[in-house]
């Protein structure tokens, strides 16, 4: 795959030049991993991603718990059907997606759920209790000849970690008081959070010497892998949110991220840009709904929507908890001020400007509908410049994309200082 240049990692953004090519070292190096990175890095997804580089099907012993080779058996009952059967063993196909086993860790995890326990049922049926086929096998032996991770790894229990030290190394589990050497190939992958930030736990040093690598994640570095994230994951169902309103929520997350009102430690995560997008496409299209409009297109009246949606994403210092509402609020203003300098700077704007010289008013609100906030502005000197500035294809020019441009437009001009803006519960009206 390196060869061909096809992507190894489909859906992961942001990484290219940072994250992928350590995890593309330690997984041909044959190590195992640990990924710490804060809150809604995407972590998880990158673990996951890994079960496309497996063989998509595998042949396994029919029947066995653990994924036994067909060639080279570890467990004893495997062993003794290969003894008995020799080239006439019944074999399975395993899929790619069955050959990955996921813990998130608790603090009621056990060794059982892991490594495995001995199963009463089974001693009940007539065997022996000393004999290793009275054995539960847990989700790390499961696992076998596939991928298993283990999600914020520093939540287990430290005495749980310790049965993980001779899977890390030694490749063998141990059960009770059982004999039980199973050699297995598997890669183990973890995440977790900074040490700094966690007083949940930590991971014990033993267990972090015996991870081959560790690798820290980030949030995306570039604006413009923050909107690409954001297009990729937010579910926006009917509704269009334009480009200029998913760079102003882009721009907003990183802000957030950056102010220092908040607690860095547990950062800000990509799901806050992407929940922030998507309740604006449903404030969208709450208003197609009751203004009986043809489609629903985001426009800035939806954006004070997304501060009160936003708050409980963001983790505060103690001294600032008392201004959350005010700081997301100012900051989503600067936002849409630096998206606005971005999207339209050098635009000639006087012709919507010359609306507003006799002290007119041109008043829009959450639930006013596209084609009332046109018809209040009447024709624009300058529109087309301004749709194409945004992004906005020929041929797209529609009623509703036309009203979110110019209502973007009389924001950045009230923002820059050039036109007034009064703003009342469920209304706002700009000039005057």
């Amino acid at each position: 795959m390196l060869a061909s240049g096809q992507p190894r990692f489909p859906g992961i953004v942001g990484f290219d030049e940072t994250v992928l090519p350590q995890l593309e070292r330690a997984l041909l190096a044959g190590h195992d991993i640990v990924l710490l990175g804060e809150r809604g890095q995407g972590k998880t997804r990158l673990i996951r991603s890994l079960t496309a580089l497996l063989d998509e099907w595998t042949p396994v012993v029919a029947g066995c718990e653990i994924n036994d080779h067909p060639y080279a058996p570890v467990c004893g009952g495997c062993q003794r059907l290969a003894q008995l059967h020799g080239d006439d063993l019944r074999v399975g196909w395993r899929h790619r997606s069955e050959r990955y086993g996921e813990k998130l860790a608790t603090p009621d995890t056990s060794v059982g759920d892991l490594i495995g326990d001995i199963d009463p049922i089974k001693v009940a049926e007539g065997r022996r209790l000393g004999d290793p086929e009275t054995v539960h096998y847990g989700l790390v032996p499961r696992s076998n000849r596939g991928i298993f991770s283990v999600n914020e790894l520093p939540d287990l229990a430290e005495r749980i970690q310790v049965a993980l030290l001779n899977v890390l190394e030694e490749r063998d589990i141990q059960i009770r008081g059982y004999q039980l050497r199973l050699p297995l190939d598997l890669i183990l992958v973890a995440s977790a959070n900074p040490e700094d930030y966690t007083n949940r736990g930590r991971i014990i040093t033993p267990l972090k010497d015996r991870f081959g690598s560790e690798i820290r994640t980030h949030y995306p570095l570039r604006l413009h892998d923050e909107i690409r994230l954001i297009r990729q994951e937010a579910m926006l169902g009917s509704a269009t949110v334009p480009e200029h309103l998913v760079e102003v929520i882009a721009r907003y997350t990183r802000a957030v991220r950056e102010a220092p009102q908040v607690d860095a430690r547990s950062g800000v995560s990509a799901r806050f840009a992407i929940a922030a997008t998507e309740t604006i496409a449903a404030s969208a299209t709450r208003r197609a709904a009751i203004a009986h409009e043809a489609s629903a297109v985001a426009r800035v009246v939806d954006l004070p929507a997304v501060v009160p949606a936003a708050r409980g994403k963001v983790e505060f210092d103690q001294l600032e908890e008392v201004r959350e509402q005010e700081v997301l609020a100012h900051l989503l203003r600067r936002a849409v001020a630096d998206t606005y300098r971005s999207r339209l700077a050098g635009v000639d704007l006087s012709g919507l400007l010359a609306k507003f010289d006799d002290g007119a008013t041109v008043e829009t609100g959450e639930l006013v509908p596209a084609l009332d906030v046109l018809a209040r502005l009447g024709p624009v000197r300058g529109l087309a410049g301004i749709l194409e500035r945004l992004g906005v294809a020929s041929g797209d020019e529609t009623p509703a994309v036309a009203a979110a441009a110019l209502e973007f437009a009389l924001e950045g001009l009230h923002l820059s200082k050039r036109l007034a803006k009064d703003e009342l519960p469920g209304r706002t009206v700009y000039g005057g």
